[in-house]
């Protein structure tokens, strides 16, 4: 696939990666990659939305209803990117084929940044070969401030954690990979699940999610039932 050229930049800019089925998105996902994107000075976001999550429920909205309130809101946020290659793929979603799809893409030097929260990190061993995923990318655990990160992690978590941590940015573009890094973030306590009850009992999601996205799914009827 062509990197489109809008999005060409040097080599060496950090890409995130922040994967999900965004069903619906809200600001619980995009307010703490916005303050990832600007804290860690990244070149862009990329917003994946899963075909077929290996670890959770499907989604209940389709993907072209995902991928279009996806669009609606990141429209208006520099550095935020809709990538859909996880749609036009067949079979489980798996981000160890995510991220060799990106470096098809971006080549091997470009460093990575798999953005995932506290509670997400500490089922990585759960992950389809799990263990490749720092061959692939640095992975940025996105937590709420003050947060103990070792709460709830396996002892194999906790010593890679030891084993890979950086506590300078720097660290992270030297290198396309292999490093943990951590960063704190404003964490909102909204879900999609909420989000998704409020709608079949007929209440009002409004301002949990971009107005934009609130109108569509009133206009498009989902999550009724």
């Amino acid at each position: 696939m062509a990197i489109p050229a809008a999005e060409q930049t040097r080599c060496n800019d950090m890409i995130g990666i922040f994967g999900g089925t965004f069903d619906p998105v809200h600001f619980g996902h995009l307010r703490p990659a916005l303050e990832v994107l600007e804290r860690m000075a990244l070149d862009q976001i990329r917003f994946i939305p899963a075909r077929q999550p290996p670890h959770r429920d499907q989604p209940l909205a389709s993907a072209e209803h995902r991928l279009a309130m996806l669009k609606l809101a990141l429209a208006d946020q520099p550095g935020f990117v809709m990538d859909d290659r996880e749609l036009r793929r067949s079979g489980p979603s798996y981000m160890i084929d995510t991220l060799h799809s990106l470096r098809e893409d971006y080549g091997v030097d470009r460093p990575f940044c798999l953005i995932l929260g506290l509670d997400a990190f500490s089922g990585l061993e759960s992950w389809h070969r799990w263990q490749e995923i720092l061959d692939a990318t640095h992975i940025v655990i996105a937590q709420r401030p003050l947060a103990d990160q070792r709460v709830g992690l396996s002892p194999g978590l906790q010593a890679l954690l030891d084993q890979r941590r950086v506590r300078q940015l720097s660290e992270l573009e030297t290198r396309p990979a292999g490093h943990l890094y951590q960063v704190e973030v404003t964490q909102l306590a909204i879900s999609a699940t909420a989000i998704r009850d409020y709608c079949r009992q007929d209440k009002s999601c409004r301002f949990l999610l971009p107005d934009t996205v609130y109108e569509y799914i009133q206009r498009s009827g989902l999550y009724k039932f």
